[in-house]
């Protein structure tokens, strides 16, 4: 696997790639989520790159991009024996040089719960995939469900600005116990740990009980009982898995989706329908 950290380093191994490439943005503090991505993209394409960039963008004021878990020498290890062909790691003035300004915003479908919640944060999110898609350009991009809402930004970004490119978005991997992959895991304490799957079994209650024909409101309220403490909810919502526009029963693509706050670290996770 080569690692590259320029624009002109990546540009030039473009040009000579191979025909088909699979593409992997991500964070760093890769997991085994982020390495079934890889997984995906190498069944696919001839060659794949991955990124490993923490994005300054998407941080609000407060966050915690100082903390943010950074190990680009355990990535670029986890990232070499998965198949990846290039690593694409830059530094923050590569992506965003002096002068910077230029950001995409894609409407309606980043105001929402998370985008609500973290003012500009999918505005961030849309900026540096929009570049480093552009600097890429690969067939196929790869993301995870679990960030549901991230997956209609980008599905929208890839659509509105005519990038030629598919999206392929890979189910979320979880813990034994049922807890959805996420670098911000590390950040849990000892009950917190314990008390975080029970997110999923909220969301997985909520379901049963709109299947089951319980009124909306009188079923999000008993599936909310589910949730253990320290955990407290933010929000537990049915959405259209496009728009992201609320909806008040499930239907044919659609996310129940959720988010709660375990002291410090907030926990997102959804169920996507048909399922």
């Amino acid at each position: 696997m080569r690692l590259v950290t320029t624009v002109e380093e990546l540009r030039a191994w473009r040009r000579e790639a191979p025909p088909t490439l699979g593409f992997v943005p991500t964070m760093g503090a890769l997991h085994e989520g982020h390495l079934d991505l890889v997984r995906f993209a190498r069944s696919q394409n001839a060659a794949v790159v991955a990124s490993v960039f923490v994005n300054p963008l998407q941080f609000g004021a407060g966050e915690d991009l100082a903390r943010y878990p950074r190990d680009l020498a355990g990535d670029r290890e986890k990232l070499a024996a998965n198949g990846v062909d290039l690593l694409f790691a830059p530094a923050v003035e590569e992506i965003y040089p002096q002068g910077f300004t230029t950001t995409i915003d894609v409407g309606p479908v980043g105001e929402s719960f998370e985008g609500a919640v973290r003012p500009g944060h999918f505005r961030g999110v849309a900026t540096v995939v929009g570049k480093l898609l552009h600097l890429v350009a690969p067939q196929r991009l790869y993301i995870g469900q679990k960030d549901a809402q991230q997956s209609a930004v980008l599905r929208k970004l890839v659509h509105d600005l005519a990038y030629d490119c598919g999206v392929t978005i890979v189910p979320t991997v979880r813990e034994s116990d049922g807890l959805a992959m996420s670098s911000r895991n590390l950040y849990l304490d000892e009950r917190e740990r314990r008390a975080a799957p029970s997110l999923h079994r909220m969301l997985r209650r909520f379901v049963e009980l709109l299947k089951a024909g319980t009124p909306f409101e009188i079923a999000r309220t008993e599936a909310a009982n589910v949730l253990e403490a320290p955990g407290t909810l933010d929000y537990l919502a049915c959405v259209d898995a496009e728009s992201f526009a609320p909806l008040a029963a499930l239907r044919e693509n659609c996310f129940v989706i959720a988010a709660a706050r375990f002291g410090n670290t907030r926990l997102l996770d959804n169920v996507w329908l048909p399922q």
